[in-house]
């Protein structure tokens, strides 16, 4: 999930609660009260809390290392204080070529080396943020149709604001994997990776 905290943040939650599921958060920069005790809730409840940018400002980002750098590390540091959890996981706003030239982007992958992080892109998504009004019912097959069609699968959704629809769908995704034998987990260091630029070709 991208783009979090929000109050569908805790209403996902609850979700993955009644399943039993674990999931991972690529959340933005918030340091209002109710956002930390989101982050927190994330961590508490087993997920795995991770890096989507504070901003999540394109423009900003991706002018030059040196913002890219800024923006990352308060988020890292608002996190880590605020939970005490070290987050290894990163999330590039946009997806590692959504933004910048391949030459352009792999700065930034070597940052994220040096800093020990660990990059994911996604092979699957529900079409939350892809600005066209699917059904609900359009939403669960895109996932569905999506996972079937590959071994693994990193199944990208929003738990942002307006994000509603992902939502009301999840309940209906999570009974057809879980039904389905599907096994569902959070990413972590070991998990394959899907990235569009392979961050080991870059040491």
């Amino acid at each position: 999930f991208d783009d979090g905290p929000s109050k569908n943040t805790d209403k996902i939650l609850d979700l993955l609660a009644e399943y039993d599921v674990k999931a991972t958060f690529f959340v933005v920069g918030h340091d209002d009260e109710k956002s930390k005790e989101r982050y927190k809730r994330i961590v508490d409840e087993g997920h795995v809390l991770a890096i989507h940018s504070y901003s999540h400002k394109y423009s900003y980002i991706y002018d030059s290392l040196e913002n890219f750098d800024k923006d990352f590390t308060k988020l890292w540091n608002l996190l880590y204080d605020t939970t005490g959890y070290t987050p290894s996981l990163y999330r590039f706003p946009g997806g590692s070529l959504g933004m910048l030239s391949k030459s352009k982007m792999k700065e930034y992958v070597k940052y994220l080396n040096e800093k020990g992080m660990t990059y994911f892109d996604w092979n699957v998504v529900n079409g939350d943020a892809e600005g066209i009004d699917y059904t609900e019912k359009q939403m669960i097959n895109n996932v569905l149709n999506g996972v079937a069609q590959k071994k693994t699968s990193i199944v990208l959704m929003h738990d942002g604001e307006g994000k509603d629809k992902t939502v009301a769908t999840l309940p209906k995704i999570l009974d057809a994997l879980v039904s389905g034998g599907a096994e569902l987990l959070p990413l972590d260091e070991t998990a394959p990776l899907i990235q569009q630029i392979k961050a080991s070709s870059l040491k």
